[in-house]
């Protein structure tokens, strides 16, 4: 009982650590300014704005709640054991080891926030797949990579909201743009910007050869306004239909808009809503991330060999395989974490190539 009475004291003071680094406390006083707009009379004027503050007052007040909640369940704990301990009864022993397990499981689950070290990594992401190399195959691979990703923002808790996506004729999408907001949504899901290599028999193909194909993953965390300044003299603005599947027209209005920054040549559209002025408000968000993290990547060069490439799918630029034949293997490429389970890994199960990555950027961070 005397091991156990330190192990769970051990425990008390990680999770202490670990508020101490989250900034815990720099929270609560966030929640009180978030609770003082929303007592405002006109705070649901701007009711874009409002869900924003309502969403980030939602997801503080869950992080909060979880450490406090694991330092209550921790401190009676300590209670029993000492209580158990001075009685000398043993008979509540295996119950409060099995509390101790459940407690450092949770602890770990927590603790997994201390890898999210970059300045960003508490932004909601914005998220592009482009069906790269490989014809048909390589749409329908884009689509599979979509509907992983939906399904691990699905089992994180994370709200996912559709910004572009253009269907393809045969088979998959194009390309897919959406938005993942939830608390550490872009510290999450930046270790999968890259290319993505997938080896399978096509079922495409009458003959049943192996196929190879690519399909390219960006991953952007939101920004403010005030991070970048767009010229107007510096944009180009297309307007067109919104197109659904098979490139059918849902839309009589040119609602749909596509903006292309001429300095950079980057170019980002959305079609989401049925007002253009909507759509091109939300363009413009995606665009003001795009050219937010180009000027984070040329301030942090040295990074480039942990960073992913995304862009046209082809050789050599892939910073992950699935191999689905002739045997099954998914492998990370930067980190040489791998796993046979290729059906949990399509199906959302992406959680140990995330840590593996963050550890590595870590890793380096610190040398």
């Amino acid at each position: 009982m005397e091991n156990l009475i330190k192990k769970l004291n051990d425990l008390r003071e990680d999770v202490i650590k670990a508020k101490d680094v989250l900034n815990i406390e720099r929270k609560k006083a966030r929640v009180n300014d978030l609770n003082f707009l929303i007592n405002k009379e006109n705070f649901w004027q701007n009711n874009e704005e409002a869900v924003k503050v309502t969403q980030e007052l939602e997801d503080l007040k869950s992080e909060i709640n979880n450490f406090e909640e694991l330092g209550r369940d921790i401190k009676e704990m300590e209670e029993l054991a000492a209580l158990s301990g001075e009685y000398q009864d043993e008979s509540v022993y295996d119950e409060i080891n099995l509390r101790f397990q459940e407690l450092e499981k949770k602890f770990k689950k927590l603790e997994f926030l201390l890898l999210f070290s970059g300045d960003s990594d508490n932004s909601n992401a914005i998220i592009s797949i482009h069906a790269g190399t490989g014809g048909v195959d390589a749409q329908d691979w884009a689509e599979i990579l979509e509907r992983m990703y939906l399904r691990f923002s699905e089992k994180n808790g994370f709200r996912v909201e559709m910004l572009d996506r253009v269907v393809a004729n045969e088979a998959g999408i194009k390309n897919s743009t959406f938005k993942v907001t939830g608390p550490y949504a872009y510290g999450y899901l930046k270790s999968e910007n890259g290319v993505h290599r997938l080896v399978r028999i096509s079922p495409f193909d009458a003959e049943g050869m192996r196929h190879t194909s690519f399909s390219g993953v960006e991953v952007l965390p939101e920004v403010s306004d005030t991070l970048v300044e767009l010229e107007e003299k510096d944009l180009r603005f297309d307007v067109y239909k919104s197109s659904g599947p098979g490139g059918q027209s849902v839309n009589t209005t040119d609602s749909a808009v596509r903006i292309v920054h001429i300095p950079t040549n980057i170019s980002v559209s959305c079609q989401s809503e049925r007002s253009q002025h909507q759509n091109k408000e939300r363009a413009l968000g995606i665009l003001k991330s795009k050219l937010y993290k180009l000027q984070e990547e040329k301030k942090d060069e040295e990074n480039k060999k942990i960073k992913g490439d995304a862009g046209q799918g082809t050789w050599g630029k892939q910073i992950r395989s699935y191999v689905f034949q002739p045997y099954q293997m998914v492998k990370d490429h930067r980190t040489d974490f791998s796993t046979s389970d290729v059906s949990s890994v399509v199906n959302g199960e992406i959680d140990d190539f995330i840590e593996s990555y963050l550890t590595l950027i870590l890793k380096n961070k610190n040398k």
